[in-house]
Order: structure tokens, then sequence, then C-alpha cells
């Protein structure tokens, strides 16, 4: 893959937050200083520094809570602090505790707020001020989509938090982003046969979407699996993010002649318009000639605490859980329950490893260069970080790894044992051409 050595201007931040959907309203230009070595931020002291990208506030706060407990948990272990969790069970041996290259990893955060504008806004504080060899996390594609540009601008690596949009890793791919999380092309293909099995192949579907990129892409992807195997879509409507009361989306689908809500919804939204789905007595009806089914096609274990007894029996999919029982699963589990007293979600799990993936890139390629960093990441076929044997695949940045279809369970032994596995989709039935998605990665950026 090619490189580029451009430096960063007034229009080049603009077009990046255009990329993300919002203008910035003041121009962004980074200081000399981060300009100054062989590459953005190139660290020359005895430390490196990390920035955790993550939202603090906001719909989707909890899994932001999580994310930084992870990258923390990430940090003590690179450092040699604690038990080193999965980096006793990561295939790869590069990383010894000692750091990265011969120096302390240090951390700094922002917050996104689930907002677009505000996650490059830290982002570019970070990158700036603190300087921040690169930025990871975030719960929302639209925020990072966002990111993901900017950092291409900027000359320094993406590496994704929980982030589904097919766009991601899709259309809005960038050489120096990458993504370990799965998409909602994965979801459908893993989810789709489930639902024909347990609810039959002749199904009228109602789509209630959060209305960015995330929403459309799960809400296309169902309505693309679900259709091939006989499903109707009735309507798909969209909600806007946050919108808390979802009583007017709800109403409507009484009298639609759906028998399936599919909820396109992720955070807080997900807990609220699933709760109220259920207050309005939808999973109490029977509508042609069937009971009636809600669908939540991206759950996770922190969701379901917010909806409770709602999200018995609901299917949906989920990239990784911590009741798994492989060893790397065991190994992060027990670390990040001895840190903070309970199970982690996977939004945890997800940064944690991003967090040790790109530690592991620059300890094998010798450096935090963008450029010779992503390529130690593209093509790596690694296993051990609890998803089974995985690939970064080196057209999109996309990791391939199995895919998890779970629902709520009936009879949970605690407020943490909520979901419980019902398939494990293996990585074959989920891979894709790269081309299917679009999009170019184009040239790396190492910011001089």
């Amino acid at each position: 893959m090619t490189i580029i050595r451009k430096p960063l201007n007034r229009r080049s931040i603009l077009r990046a937050g255009a990329l993300g959907g919002v203008a910035l309203a003041t121009p962004t230009i980074f200081t000399s200083r981060a300009w100054s070595a062989g590459y953005l931020n190139e660290p020359t002291g005895s430390t490196v520094t990390f920035g955790f990208n993550v939202p603090q506030s906001g719909p989707y706060a909890d899994e932001g809570a999580d994310e930084l407990r992870a990258y923390q948990l990430a940090v003590k272990h690179l450092n040699g602090e604690g038990d080193g969790g999965m980096l006793n069970t990561f295939s790869s041996k590069a990383l010894q505790g000692n750091g990265v290259n011969g120096k302390k990893v240090v951390f700094v955060t922002g917050d996104t707020q689930t907002k677009s504008d505000a996650a490059r806004a830290s982002a570019k504080r970070m990158i700036e001020k603190d300087g921040a060899i690169m930025i990871t996390g975030g719960s929302s594609s639209g925020v990072a989509i966002a990111v993901q540009s900017l950092c291409q601008e900027a000359g320094v690596i993406f590496m994704a938090g929980l982030t589904h949009s097919n766009d991601t890793t899709g259309k809005d791919k960038r050489a120096n982003g990458f993504r370990h999380f799965f998409n909602t092309e994965m979801t459908g293909a893993a989810l789709a046969p489930v639902l024909k099995n347990v609810m039959g192949a002749d199904r009228r579907a109602y789509h209630l979407t959060a209305d960015y990129t995330w929403g459309w892409s799960q809400e296309e992807s169902i309505k693309k699996y679900t259709g091939e195997l006989g499903w109707e879509t009735v309507a798909a409507v969209r909600t806007p993010l946050g919108a808390g009361d979802f009583s007017q989306y709800i109403t409507p689908v009484l009298n639609s002649g759906a028998d399936v809500l599919v909820l396109n919804h992720y955070g807080k939204d997900m807990v609220n318009s699933l709760t109220q789905a259920v207050q309005f007595g939808l999973r109490d009806k029977q509508v042609n000639g069937k009971n009636f089914e809600i669908v939540v096609p991206l759950y996770s274990e922190l969701m379901a605490q917010g909806a409770g007894e709602n999200v018995k029996g609901i299917l949906g999919s989920s990239g990784w859980d911590w009741k798994l029982t492989d060893a790397g699963t065991q190994a992060f589990t027990k670390s990040f329950g001895q840190e903070y007293g309970f199970p982690p979600s996977q939004a945890a799990h997800t940064c944690y490893v991003q967090a040790l993936l790109y530690a592991d890139a620059a300890q094998r390629a010798g450096t935090f260069m963008p450029s010779e960093l992503g390529k130690a990441l593209e093509g790596f076929e690694f296993d051990g970080l609890g998803n089974g044997p995985t690939l970064y695949r080196a057209a999109d940045h996309q990791c391939f790894k199995d895919v998890l279809v779970v629902k709520g369970k009936e009879n949970p032994s605690s407020q943490y044992d909520l979901l419980e596995v019902v398939e494990v989709t293996p990585r074959a039935q989920v891979e894709y051409p790269a081309e299917l998605l679009g999009g170019e990665l184009g040239p790396y950026n190492n910011g001089v």
C-alpha cells in the first residue's frame, strides 16, 4: 500500500468533518509541535500516549464506561501490572508486559457524547495537545466514521471501538482505520437463518430504525437476508437517536399487519423502545395466526440489564460473550472481574482487544509509524483473544471471526447472566468479498 505525507490544513480538516456528516464550525489547525518529528507525534521520551475517545455521556454512555474500564485494564497489562489477562493467551508473543517498543503506555481520554462533532473535537485535542499516537474507542458508527476520517487526515491510526455499520470498513473505510468488531452484513448472515428456524419463513416485519449510518445499515442487512428467506417488510420507520419516548413510533405497528417488530436500536434507545413495545402488549398479540415476535439485531449484556425481564426469549446477535469457554475469554473475564467486580461487556472486549492488537503490531513492526504498523496488522491471523481464529483482512481492515446468535434467558442466574448463546456462527458463513461494501482504503498518512 502506498504512503502519503501530507500536512493537515484547514481545508482538509473541514473535508474530514464533511465526511462525518457535520461540518466543523471553526478552523482546526494542528500545532507545529505535532509535526516536528519523523511521523506525527513520534514518541521521543520514555512513554507513548494512547487516546481513548469514548461516550462518557449520551445514549451510549453505559457502553462507553465499560470501554474505558477495558482500556485502562489493557494499559495495566501492557505495562506489566496485574495478571496479564489476554497477553497470556494471545497467539502472538511479541508483547512481554514491559510496555511497547521500550516505552511505558500512558493514556488520555475524551468524551464523544455520541456526537460526531464532539468526538472529532476530543480526538483533535488528544492528537494536538496531548501527543496521542493513536485514537481508539466509540460506540456509534457515525462517530467512528467521523473520527476515522479525522485520523486519516491527521496521520494517526484509528482503532475503532464498538462500530457496527457496514460503512466503517465499507464505503467510508480509510487506510489509517482498523475495525475488530463485526458489522451488520455479518449480523444478517448469522441471524437470518436462526430467525427462519424459530419463526418461520412466512413473516411480515416492521422496522424501527435509528436514523443514522448504523441504523440504516442494520435495517438493510436484515431486510436483505430475511427477504431472501421469504420475509416481507411491511414498513421501515426512522427514529431519532436518543428519542427516549418511542410510543408514537410503536402505536402504528399495532394496526400494520406486521407480525414481527425489528428494533434497529442500540444502547438506551434499545432499552426504551423494547420496554415500551412490551408495555404496549405486542408480545401478547397474535397476528396473521402467529405469535407476535420482537427481534433486536445487535444485542449486549448491558442493554439486557437495562431492559430486564423484557429481553426474555428475544433473539439478536453479539460479537462476544463473557460466558464463552475459550482460554482468552476466561482470562479476560477473570482479570476484568477482579478489577471491577463484574464481568465485561462486548464493548469492553472489543476495545481491550483493539488496544492489544495495536500494541502488538507496533511491537512487531518496531515502530509506531502508521504505515509500518498498518502493514503489520494487514493480513494478520491470530487466536487467543476470545473469538477463535481471526483475520485482519488487508483489503478493508475488517476482522473476520465467529459471530454469536443470542437470546434473552428465560431463567437467568444473575443480573449479568441475561443472554444465552443460541449458535456460534462460523467465520466462513459471515465472510464476504471486500468489494461488496464499496469504498477505497487509499494510502496511509504518516502525518508529515
